[in-house]
């Protein structure tokens, strides 16, 4: 009999999962200005849409401004218009090769609406982790009835399973709670 399924690769795929989240919540502005603000602008570039990060360089000279750094003087303008149209609410200005956006005060409706991005962040990320759970259960239920482990060995890693589940979940909402706290912050 072997020893069931691969507890590392699950803890792996939910590790993935809780990344993907932090990546998701680091793109939220919050009032302080963040370079991962404009991780979602994709530029029409050179025949195709890449990432702003991957024709310009982007700074955070001042705390309530982004400065982006264009690396091609003939990209500025297609710069410009992709930030304008990723409906951030940012208004960059011109200033030769560099574009300088100021960050406006959040209001608190403005804020609110962060949070509930940040709420289905947290649940899509859940849903996820719940997933690789479902995948692993099912893997040990088929290995209990194929013959290869046997029913002990089954509920002791089925119990780790959950628990693993249950400490990324926390993990999630220690995260959310973090950033939901960031946004609201006056």
């Amino acid at each position: 009999m072997s020893e069931g399924i691969d507890l590392n690769d699950l803890k792996r795929r939910m590790d993935g999962a809780i990344t993907a989240f932090k990546n998701d919540i680091a793109s939220l502005r919050t009032g302080r200005a963040s370079a991962n603000v404009l991780d979602p602008v994709m530029v029409e570039a050179y025949g195709s849409r890449v990432p702003l990060n991957q024709v310009a360089n982007i700074t955070v000279p001042e705390p309530r401004m982004l400065g982006v750094s264009v690396w091609d003087r003939s990209m500025v303008n297609a710069v410009d218009r992709a930030i304008r149209e990723s409906n951030l609410g940012l208004n960059p200005i011109m200033d030769g090769q560099t574009l300088r956006i100021p960050l406006p005060e959040l209001n608190e409706e403005r804020r609110r609406s962060l949070v509930k991005v940040a709420h289905d962040y947290a649940e899509k990320s859940k849903v996820a982790i719940r997933h690789v759970r479902r995948d692993g259960m099912d893997n040990l239920k088929k290995a209990e009835k194929d013959g290869t482990i046997g029913q002990d060995i089954g509920r002791i890693q089925s119990e780790k399973v959950q628990k693993m589940t249950d400490e990324v979940i926390s993990d999630v909402d220690r995260l959310l709670a973090d950033k939901e706290k960031e946004i609201m912050q006056v």
